[in-house]
Protein backbone atom coordinates (compact mmCIF):
# COMPACT_ATOMS: atom_id res chain seq x y z
CA UNK A 1 0.00 0.00 0.00
CA UNK A 2 1.29 3.72 -0.91
CA UNK A 3 0.79 6.28 1.48
CA UNK A 4 2.41 9.85 1.71
CA UNK A 5 4.43 10.73 4.60
CA UNK A 6 3.15 13.69 6.89
CA UNK A 7 5.85 13.52 9.47
CA UNK A 8 9.34 12.03 9.42
CA UNK A 9 9.31 8.39 10.45
CA UNK A 10 12.72 6.28 11.44
CA UNK A 11 13.78 3.65 9.23
CA UNK A 12 10.74 4.51 6.38
CA UNK A 13 11.38 7.93 4.71
CA UNK A 14 11.03 11.50 5.56
CA UNK A 15 8.26 14.10 5.18
CA UNK A 16 6.47 14.84 1.59
CA UNK A 17 7.78 11.07 0.55
CA UNK A 18 5.48 8.71 -1.03
CA UNK A 19 6.39 4.98 0.60
CA UNK A 20 5.41 1.52 0.12
CA UNK A 21 4.32 -0.27 3.18
CA UNK A 22 1.90 -3.16 3.93
CA UNK A 23 -1.63 -2.62 4.35
CA UNK A 24 -1.82 -3.59 8.27
CA UNK A 25 1.27 -0.89 9.02
CA UNK A 26 -0.38 1.75 7.38
CA UNK A 27 -3.70 0.98 8.90
CA UNK A 28 -2.99 0.34 12.69
CA UNK A 29 -0.24 2.66 13.00
CA UNK A 30 0.47 5.03 10.50
CA UNK A 31 -2.74 6.70 9.50
CA UNK A 32 -4.26 6.48 12.81
CA UNK A 33 -1.15 8.83 14.04
CA UNK A 34 -1.50 11.24 11.61
CA UNK A 35 2.04 10.26 10.18
CA UNK A 36 0.72 9.54 6.20
CA UNK A 37 -2.36 10.30 4.38
CA UNK A 38 -3.38 8.69 1.00
CA UNK A 39 -1.01 10.16 -1.74
CA UNK A 40 -4.01 12.25 -3.76
CA UNK A 41 -3.27 15.32 -5.47
CA UNK A 42 -4.81 17.51 -2.52
CA UNK A 43 -3.11 15.61 0.12
CA UNK A 44 0.46 16.07 -2.21
CA UNK A 45 -0.16 20.03 -2.00
CA UNK A 46 -0.78 20.33 1.73
CA UNK A 47 2.12 18.13 2.63
CA UNK A 48 4.18 20.15 0.91
CA UNK A 49 2.88 23.49 2.36
CA UNK A 50 3.21 21.41 5.92
CA UNK A 51 7.13 20.43 4.67
CA UNK A 52 7.80 23.80 3.96
CA UNK A 53 6.71 25.00 7.29
CA UNK A 54 8.57 22.16 8.66
CA UNK A 55 12.04 22.96 7.44
CA UNK A 56 11.11 26.37 8.10
CA UNK A 57 10.82 25.77 11.88
CA UNK A 58 14.15 23.73 11.36
CA UNK A 59 15.95 25.83 10.44
CA UNK A 60 15.38 28.23 13.27
CA UNK A 61 15.42 25.42 15.83
CA UNK A 62 18.53 24.87 14.30
CA UNK A 63 20.41 28.41 14.67
CA UNK A 64 19.49 28.56 18.27
CA UNK A 65 21.43 25.00 18.87
CA UNK A 66 24.33 26.44 16.41
CA UNK A 67 24.10 29.40 18.99
CA UNK A 68 23.66 27.70 22.29
CA UNK A 69 26.63 25.19 20.77
CA UNK A 70 28.90 28.84 20.26
CA UNK A 71 28.77 29.36 23.77
CA UNK A 72 29.67 26.31 25.43
CA UNK A 73 32.10 25.23 22.90
CA UNK A 74 35.54 24.85 24.25
CA UNK A 75 34.84 26.20 27.88
CA UNK A 76 36.60 24.22 30.83
CA UNK A 77 34.73 23.56 33.64
CA UNK A 78 35.73 21.93 37.31
CA UNK A 79 33.97 19.38 39.36
CA UNK A 80 35.39 17.83 42.44
CA UNK A 81 34.79 14.78 43.43
CA UNK A 82 35.80 12.31 46.33
CA UNK A 83 38.86 10.32 44.86
CA UNK A 84 41.52 7.89 47.05
CA UNK A 85 45.22 8.47 46.63
CA UNK A 86 45.41 6.29 43.33
CA UNK A 87 43.20 9.21 41.80
CA UNK A 88 39.81 6.78 42.00
CA UNK A 89 36.60 8.33 42.63
CA UNK A 90 34.57 7.22 45.00
CA UNK A 91 31.34 7.45 43.16
CA UNK A 92 31.33 8.89 39.58
CA UNK A 93 30.68 11.72 37.47
CA UNK A 94 28.12 11.54 35.07
CA UNK A 95 25.91 13.66 32.59
CA UNK A 96 23.47 15.29 35.39
CA UNK A 97 26.75 16.81 37.28
CA UNK A 98 28.75 18.07 34.02
CA UNK A 99 25.12 19.56 33.06
CA UNK A 100 24.74 20.91 36.70
CA UNK A 101 27.86 22.69 36.44
CA UNK A 102 27.75 23.88 33.21
CA UNK A 103 24.14 25.44 34.16
CA UNK A 104 25.94 27.18 37.24
CA UNK A 105 28.12 28.65 34.55
CA UNK A 106 25.21 30.08 32.96
CA UNK A 107 25.07 27.58 29.96
CA UNK A 108 21.98 25.56 30.74
CA UNK A 109 22.08 21.79 28.68
CA UNK A 110 19.74 19.37 28.64
CA UNK A 111 21.72 16.15 31.03
CA UNK A 112 20.77 14.15 27.35
CA UNK A 113 22.98 16.16 25.75
CA UNK A 114 26.17 15.53 27.23
CA UNK A 115 27.63 12.19 25.32
CA UNK A 116 29.90 9.89 27.93
CA UNK A 117 30.62 6.19 26.61
CA UNK A 118 30.94 5.62 30.57
CA UNK A 119 30.20 7.60 33.74
CA UNK A 120 34.11 9.15 34.63
CA UNK A 121 35.51 6.94 37.50
CA UNK A 122 38.99 8.41 38.04
CA UNK A 123 40.70 12.56 38.61
CA UNK A 124 41.63 13.75 35.47
CA UNK A 125 40.90 16.27 32.16
CA UNK A 126 37.98 14.51 29.44
CA UNK A 127 37.17 16.40 26.95
CA UNK A 128 33.14 15.84 26.48
CA UNK A 129 31.26 16.05 23.43
CA UNK A 130 28.08 17.60 23.38
CA UNK A 131 25.47 16.60 20.96
CA UNK A 132 22.57 19.13 20.86
CA UNK A 133 21.15 17.49 17.87
CA UNK A 134 20.69 18.34 14.18
CA UNK A 135 23.97 17.37 13.34
CA UNK A 136 25.15 20.11 16.09
CA UNK A 137 27.71 19.36 18.41
CA UNK A 138 30.34 21.59 20.75
CA UNK A 139 33.57 20.02 22.72
CA UNK A 140 34.14 21.09 26.67
CA UNK A 141 36.80 20.21 28.67
CA UNK A 142 36.05 18.72 32.04
CA UNK A 143 38.74 18.90 34.74
CA UNK A 144 37.77 16.24 37.59
CA UNK A 145 39.53 16.81 40.50
CA UNK A 146 39.93 16.03 44.59
CA UNK A 147 37.99 17.57 47.00
CA UNK A 148 39.22 17.88 50.82
CA UNK A 149 36.50 17.15 52.84
CA UNK A 150 36.17 19.30 55.88
CA UNK A 151 35.33 16.57 58.03
CA UNK A 152 38.77 14.68 57.22
CA UNK A 153 41.13 16.74 59.54
CA UNK A 154 38.64 17.48 62.11
CA UNK A 155 38.50 14.02 63.95
CA UNK A 156 42.51 14.37 64.99
CA UNK A 157 41.41 17.60 66.34
CA UNK A 158 38.79 16.40 68.37
CA UNK A 159 40.57 13.40 69.72
CA UNK A 160 42.63 15.83 71.24
CA UNK A 161 40.15 18.15 72.75
CA UNK A 162 38.63 15.80 75.08
CA UNK A 163 41.42 15.15 76.21
CA UNK A 164 42.59 18.89 77.63
CA UNK A 165 39.46 18.87 78.73
CA UNK A 166 40.05 15.67 80.82
CA UNK A 167 43.17 17.45 81.91
CA UNK A 168 41.00 20.39 83.07
CA UNK A 169 38.70 18.66 85.18
CA UNK A 170 41.57 16.93 87.05
CA UNK A 171 43.30 20.09 88.07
Amino acid sequence: MKVLLRKNVSKLGKIGEVVNVKPGYARNYLLPQGLATEPTEANVKRVEAEKAAYLEQLAKERAQLQAKAQLVDGKEITISARANEEGHLYGSVGPAQIAAVLAEAGAFVEPETVQLREPIRQLDKYDVTLDFGEEVTATIHVWIVPIREPGEEAPAEEAQEPETSADEDTQ
